[in-house]
This record gives C-alpha cells, structure tokens and sequence, in this order.
C-alpha cells in the first residue's frame, strides 16, 4: 500500500543518519524498500525511552510510522538485525559510514527495493566478513550500476577498440576505460590486476567474490579510482572514504617501523 495515501504505515528500515532535535528527539535518515525516508524519532534520547535500543545508527529495524505535516513520526520499532561485530571495529565502522554515505546520496524517495537489499547485505558482509574493504568495491559497482553509473571497463570509450591486457587509464569525464592511445590528462592509470578485479565484481554476485584473495596494492588502486568517480558522479567529496584512509595509517606506520 502506498505510504503517502495511509495516515499509518509499516516498513523495515535501516537507519543511514541520525541528529539530534530539541532535547530528548532525532531526526533519521532511513534505507527502506520505500527508498529514502526521513522521519522523526520523538523522545529516543531518554533514558527510558523504548525505541532507543531499536535505531541507533545502521540498526535495521521493522518501523510503524504516522504521516506528519513535514516528517513522518516513527511510533513503534523493533530491531531486526543491530551489526554488533562492527560497532566494535573502527575499520568496520568507518566502512559502513561510507556505504550509508553513498546511499543517503544517492537513493531516491521512492521505492528502490533493489538498492536496500543490496545495502542491508553489504552491511552483513561488512559485519562478519574478512575483508571490508572488498565489500566496499563490490558496494561501489553495483550501486554505480543500479543507479546508472556503470564504468565501461570492456572497450575503449573513444575509440570503441576492446581493451587490451595492459595498463589502461580511467577517464572520469567519459565513464570508463580509455586505452593507451586515447588517454587524455587527468585520466587514471588502471593496472591489468584491477581492471580484473573491477570486472569480475560487475560479472558475479556476493557468492562468487567471496572467493577471491586480492592484494592489498589491488583494492587500494580500486579504492582510489572508485572513490575518485564517486566524487566526479556526486560533485562532493566522500568524507568517509578519508577517514578510512586514516585508520589505515597506524598500521602502515608500524609495518615501516618494524621493517626498520
């Protein structure tokens, strides 16, 4: 049923943003089948609020929700899944607010039942999988590509030539690979290993890239032209993607440390 013809209505939802607004309410951004809702979670920040174990930030939650004159009024919520090994990871953490990020940029306010199963599974993987920096790309591609973003990772986007097992570059104005005869300033050289990995991510699902083993020079070449594009498409920096960068420093200055 449509939400905007029912004074009350029901959804699952997973909460992408939260502020605070006056002294015991929030305002949430929400992922939801419905696409992207914002509503307000009146008297969450006290103490013995009930709704307050049920939407913190990325809980997903099954919510009831009264239409308001602005925002729509969350009246009942009960948790479905809390992502609990993340909230206590930093690098997890700082990978799940880059992935709330790109979706609160990016999903409409409409139903895209898609595009939040794709989030809501992203998050499981960034909570229990190995690697969450892979979940990350794997991320970036298929929200590119279900919000019509895809890079041309197959042919030459000026010449149209099939592109060749070589380093290529990355032309952000054009959306794709240009080959070594076409680049032009600015563009990005893509070396052959992550231009497999990017096209074997935009080929398979979540079952076949748990699979693979990449180098870490490999997602982090990935990462740079993925956040790269992310901020040519969106005209914004990804201010998560910095903060992951930065908690991925520590450890790099002990590996130079310890090879000292």
């Amino acid at each position: 049923m449509d939400p905007q013809r029912v004074r009350i209505y029901h959804t699952e939802a997973l909460v992408l943003h939260a502020r605070d607004l006056g002294e015991a309410d929030r305002v949430l951004t929400l992922a939801s089948p419905l696409g992207k809702l914002r509503a307000v979670a009146k008297g969450v920040r006290r103490v013995h609020s009930r709704k307050a174990g049920h939407l913190d930030l990325f809980m997903r939650s099954e919510l009831q929700l009264a239409r308001g004159s602005q925002l729509d009024i969350i009246t009942q919520a009960q948790c479905i899944e809390s992502y609990d090994a993340l909230r206590g990871d930093a690098l997890r953490f700082a990978s799940a607010c880059y992935a709330a990020e790109l979706v609160d940029a990016v999903l409409p306010e409409e139903e895209q039942p898609e595009l939040y199963q794709l989030i809501v599974q992203v998050l499981q993987l960034i909570d229990q999988a190995d690697s969450p920096e892979l979940w990350l790309r794997y991320l970036d591609i298929k929200l590119l590509e279900g919000t019509g973003f895809q890079p041309e990772l197959y042919r030459c986007v000026r010449c149209q030539a099939e592109i060749q097992p070589a380093v290529n570059y990355f032309g952000f104005n054009l959306g794709g690979l240009v080959c070594a005869d076409c680049r032009s300033a600015g563009a990005l050289a893509v070396s052959v290993h992550t231009q497999k990995l990017l096209r074997y991510i935009q080929r398979h699902g979540a079952e076949g890239v748990a699979r693979l083993v990449v180098a870490p020079s490999t997602l982090r070449e990935a990462e740079a032209l993925l956040v790269a594009y992310w901020q040519h498409v969106l005209e914004r920096e990804i201010r998560s993607a910095a903060a992951i960068r930065q908690l991925r420093q520590p450890a790099s200055n002990e590996n130079l440390s310890q090879a000292g």
